[in-house]
């Protein structure tokens, strides 16, 4: 079984999907690939499905959409080879829960940790190259927004915000590595777009400012900063972080070899850490 969801659903068995067009289906087959090959329980299906005030008739409807899914699975699996495999052991339960068994298919979003945690492992041996093609490779996996095209219960808004962070941490990481290597003027319009996306991010606005400081727009450099410190103490009652600070100083004294801004680690509000 195959399964993207760094965009829109698309669950396949033998290369025929298996996605539902009814949303409550749909919603059961986003969370249980979420957690493929993992047990998720029939608490937690219904919480998505209904949150908090499920009705009486919940696990009967739940075991409704387990049927509708398992037609869904039982056709694909009969184009494929004699092999004895049912729908029931690819959508299996198993005490207090179900499991989708994906039995060794592609899953984009593992697919992306393993290729942004070869792309960590070059930065931290400062292979700055390998670091932004490999973390450049993981993010062309996604497509769109996660599950675009699923209607979200509070389980799968959970995981969505999961994996939309580590896009986040890759994306800044990514950055990081262009800039070491030289690439400011080049990252000048994708920040561009990436500080309006992120208004409150301040490594993603500490790399702008690197760049723009790079490429000789030291004035529009120290604007970042003070439109990032505008929204931070209007929004949050914050003041930029010590090492944003540090930053602007340094823009400001206009030193010729700028210090290194490191990629933030994936707090909530991108707080800058230097190392």
């Amino acid at each position: 079984m195959d399964i993207n969801l760094l965009g829109a659903l698309s669950v396949t068995e033998n290369g025929i999907s298996v996605t539902p067009t009814a949303p409550k289906p749909r919603q059961v087959l986003a969370l249980l690939a979420l957690h493929a090959d993992q047990v998720v329980p029939v608490a937690t299906l219904i919480e998505e499905l209904w949150g908090e005030n499920p009705p009486r008739s919940a696990r009967t409807t739940l075991q409704t959409y387990v049927l509708q899914l398992r037609e869904l699975i039982g056709a694909a699996l009969a184009h494929g080879e004699s092999e004895r495999c049912t729908a029931k052991d690819v959508l299996s339960t198993l005490p207090g829960g179900y499991r989708l068994e994906t039995r060794g298919g592609a899953v984009d979003y593992r697919e992306f940790e393993h290729r942004a945690g070869a792309g960590y492992r070059a930065m931290d041996g400062e292979d700055h190259e390998g670091a932004s093609r490999r973390l450049a490779d993981a993010l062309s996996l996604w497509t769109g927004p996660v599950l675009t095209d699923v209607q979200a219960g509070s389980q799968i808004q959970m995981e969505v915000r999961r994996l939309d962070e580590a896009r986040l941490c890759a994306l800044d990481q990514r950055i990081e590595a262009d800039l070491r290597l030289g690439r400011h003027r080049e990252l000048l319009s994708e920040l561009t777009v990436l500080v309006n996306r992120h208004r409150m991010h301040e490594s993603l606005h500490g790399q702008f400012m690197l760049a723009l400081h790079r490429s000789g727009r030291r004035g529009e450099a120290l604007n970042v900063y003070q439109r990032l410190r505008t929204v931070l103490v209007s929004e949050l009652g914050l003041e930029p972080s010590a090492a944003l600070s540090r930053l602007q100083r340094f823009i400001l004294t206009a030193r010729p070899e700028p210090v290194p801004v490191a990629a933030a680690t994936g707090t909530a509000k991108g707080r800058l850490v230097v190392r």
